[in-house]
């Protein structure tokens, strides 16, 4: 029975490796193409987060060279222009020990993006309210909490960085 299985599941691999089928990464051949240069500048910021502009840009070039972007990010003679705003970041108490001292805390980052094809002026892609919130611990010491604080924030760029990059890479 042993050997009968085995038998099976190599006549299985030798079946798909010779019909032609192949794993291809998602996305157009523009993605891919690494002739294309693409103008990624720093997020607008309208929050107190000094560096959320930055950072997000910042994630977002990363998250898509790991999806296979090939080409570059430069701004003369872009192909296509990448600009966002992180709009707001909002806290809000979920629960708390004592009248003064938070136990739990949500942050909620809201972020905006634009897709320009630079050869025609058509927007490929706007989204103004991408959200994303995350919970964090807070407590009476405050560089405690604004490390969970700072955690949170990095995971929720993290989270609409993979959604933007998903969309690009479609997009393109």
């Amino acid at each position: 029975m042993y050997k009968l299985r085995l038998f099976f599941l190599i006549f299985l691999v030798f079946a798909a490796a010779s019909c032609g089928y192949s794993l291809k990464p998602e996305g157009s051949g523009r993605f891919m193409d690494p002739t294309v240069r693409i103008d990624l500048s720093p997020f607008r910021n309208d929050t107190m987060e000094s560096d959320a502009g930055s950072y997000v840009a910042s994630k977002l070039r990363e998250e898509l060279r790991q999806r296979g972007f090939e080409g570059a990010f430069e701004r003369t003679d872009a192909d296509f222009v990448i600009s966002g705003k992180v709009r707001e970041t909002r806290d809000e108490v979920l629960s708390h020990a004592a009248v003064r001292f938070a136990l739990e805390n949500r942050l909620t980052l809201i972020v905006g993006i634009s897709v320009v094809n630079t050869r025609d002026g058509n927007v490929i892609w706007k989204e103004e309210g991408l959200r994303e919130s995350i919970s964090y611990y807070a407590g009476q010491d405050p560089e405690y909490t604004a490390s969970n604080r700072r955690a949170a924030l990095e995971e929720a760029v993290r989270r609409i960085v993979l959604r933007m990059a998903q969309t690009i890479r479609l997009v393109l």
